[in-house]
């Protein structure tokens, strides 16, 4: 790869890190983009998930230093997200790309739906309702799986469903899922690294990258309140979601 188009790489990662440390939806620009330069599909998703690894380390920092995760609630979540990446990272090759585009489409679109219709989905109302514990397990081990798979839009998922199902406020959400998402990222990474499909001289670039660009927007995102980081959630997964689709419906028809 040139350094021409390593700069423009770079500069795009820092860009979406920023922007994913609130949505965690940049696997969604940046993983594509690497195709496009020629990288291979299954060597550009593990070197991705190597950078994410570092990314979630980044985001996370500010947030445990400025008291956001409640450790009791989430510690169950990591074990969960251990088994379910791994079984996820293990199944790399053998869902096509276009099934999940239009599955991360799909789910992404419902579920900003759903967070705009509940209004009183943050705050002191979220905190109010009931969780439905057993729920929110079987979907993060769900989600887990998918993440360890790919990742992309997972930690958006994962956040509306605490949200919406753990009686989190959004900023809290937020927060766990960074810590979450470490859990995830690196449990794929070693299975990847164990395949031999991590550009290790790639990855160690935009590793460096994601860390410091999502340690920075952690920072701020820390601070935003529950307002700005639902309208910024919700305006990038509707159009992440339909951005995908137009890629992918366009592939279909111009074949």
């Amino acid at each position: 790869m040139s350094l021409w188009l390593l700069s423009i790489l770079v500069l795009l990662f820092f860009v979406t890190t920023l922007v994913g440390v609130v949505t965690g939806s940049n696997s969604l620009i940046t993983v594509p983009v690497m195709f496009q330069f020629g990288i291979d599909e299954k060597v550009a998703v593990a070197t991705n998930m190597f950078g994410l690894t570092f990314m979630s380390v980044g985001a996370t920092i500010p947030f445990v230093r400025q008291g956001k995760i409640n450790y009791g609630k989430v510690w169950p979540l990591l074990l969960l997200t251990f088994a379910g990446s791994a079984a996820g990272a293990a199944l790399v090759g053998v869902i096509t790309n276009q099934g999940l585009k239009l599955i991360v489409s799909i789910a992404m679109i419902a579920v900003a739906v759903f967070i705009f219709w509940q209004r009183d989905a943050g705050g002191q109302a979220a905190a109010a309702r009931e969780p439905k514990r057993v729920l929110v397990y079987l979907l993060s081990f769900g989600l887990a799986i998918y993440g360890g798979l790919y990742s992309g839009g997972y930690v958006t998922i994962l956040t509306a469903v605490l949200v919406a199902f753990f009686a989190m406020p959004f900023s809290e959400a937020v927060a766990s899922t960074k810590l979450i998402n470490v859990c995830s990222s690196l449990i794929a990474t070693l299975i990847f690294m164990r395949e031999g499909l991590v550009d290790y001289k790639l990855g160690i670039i935009l590793s460096i990258t994601m860390f410091i660009g999502a340690y920075i927007g952690a920072h701020y995102a820390a601070k935003m309140n529950e307002t700005l980081l639902r309208r910024i959630f919700l305006a990038t997964v509707v159009l992440l979601a339909l951005k995908t689709l137009y890629d992918l419906f366009g592939a279909l028809f111009y074949r």
